[in-house]
């Protein structure tokens, strides 16, 4: 038995923001909760939590002015992922919609070999057709539509989330090339995401309205929480990279699986439980 170490602490807190933010999507419907609003003040709390506990300084913010063009494109794509999400968790359910968001890491894999010229592995080949594979499993839909009333195109809402996840990964790490302190960029690309998600809301004269803002406040100190203590659990464990990854990422899609067919009684298929089970395997055929 692994004793609880702070690192892993940081971790099982990690996987339980990353799935109480699933869990919160799915309710606002429930409750009558516009998302886009609840979005916008999202970000509005995480770029604040970012200030006051990530605490980048001058010179980390300056150096974000390297890669203006990335971070206003997480800007607009930082939104546009989350309400891809939304309707997901709406449409499709908690399960297949974190599957699809913890398989976008393959993405950027699968990028760093056709667009940046890194060298592939056989291990790594099989873990991404392994991903492709689980992915179209768990997008595969019950015959007949799902009781959600998900219709034919359901599935294009996990697709859209892995997507739109992936590209968000992909940027970050460009980010990174380009010399921008993380802290600095986090903070910029959520103030960036919450103005561009207000003005849209305000060129579609939405009415604000409170109980929308403070779900949004919720779900911002979850969206917080999910990266504030992946990134302590990576300096808890410094040594651990490996343990991190896949713990993250495993247990995203255990307890996400849990909550979506236990408290939601989201149906499942025998071939999206196949899926979840190739996507464990892709994962741990990535951990070196």
């Amino acid at each position: 038995m692994f004793p609880l170490t702070p690192g892993l602490l940081y971790l099982l807190a990690s996987v339980g923001f990353s799935v109480s933010v699933a869990v919160l999507l799915k309710l606002a419907r429930r409750y009558g909760i516009d998302v886009r609003q609840a979005i916008a003040a999202n970000y509005a709390v995480t770029a604040a939590l970012s200030w006051l506990m990530l605490r980048p300084s001058a010179a980390q913010l300056e150096s974000a002015s390297q890669a203006w063009g990335l971070l206003l494109a997480l800007g607009v794509l930082l939104p546009c992922g989350f309400m891809a999400m939304a309707q997901s968790v709406r449409h499709a359910g908690i399960v297949r919609s974190d599957a699809a968001q913890r398989l976008s890491l393959f993405l950027p894999l699968l990028a760093a070999f056709l667009l940046f010229g890194e060298a592939i592995t056989l291990r790594k080949a099989g873990a991404i057709a392994l991903a492709f594979t689980a992915l179209f499993c768990v997008l595969r839909r019950r015959e007949p539509a799902d009781a959600q009333g998900a219709g034919e195109s359901a599935w294009l809402w996990p697709l859209g989330v892995w997507v739109a996840y992936g590209v968000v990964d992909i940027l970050f790490k460009q980010v990174a090339k380009a010399g921008a302190a993380f802290s600095g960029a986090l903070l910029i690309a959520f103030a960036l995401a919450g103005v561009f998600m207000a003005g849209y809301l305000l060129t579609r004269r939405i009415a604000w309205q409170p109980r929308h803002l403070l779900a949004g406040v919720v779900l911002g100190v979850a969206n917080f929480g999910n990266i504030v203590t992946y990134i302590r659990a990576h300096q808890a464990l410094p040594d651990n990279p490996a343990l991190v990854f896949s713990t993250m990422n495993m247990g995203v899609i255990a307890l996400g699986t849990m909550v979506g067919a236990l408290a939601f009684r989201e149906p499942l298929s025998h071939v999206n439980l196949l899926g979840l089970v190739l996507a464990v395997a892709a994962i741990l055929l990535m951990l070196p």
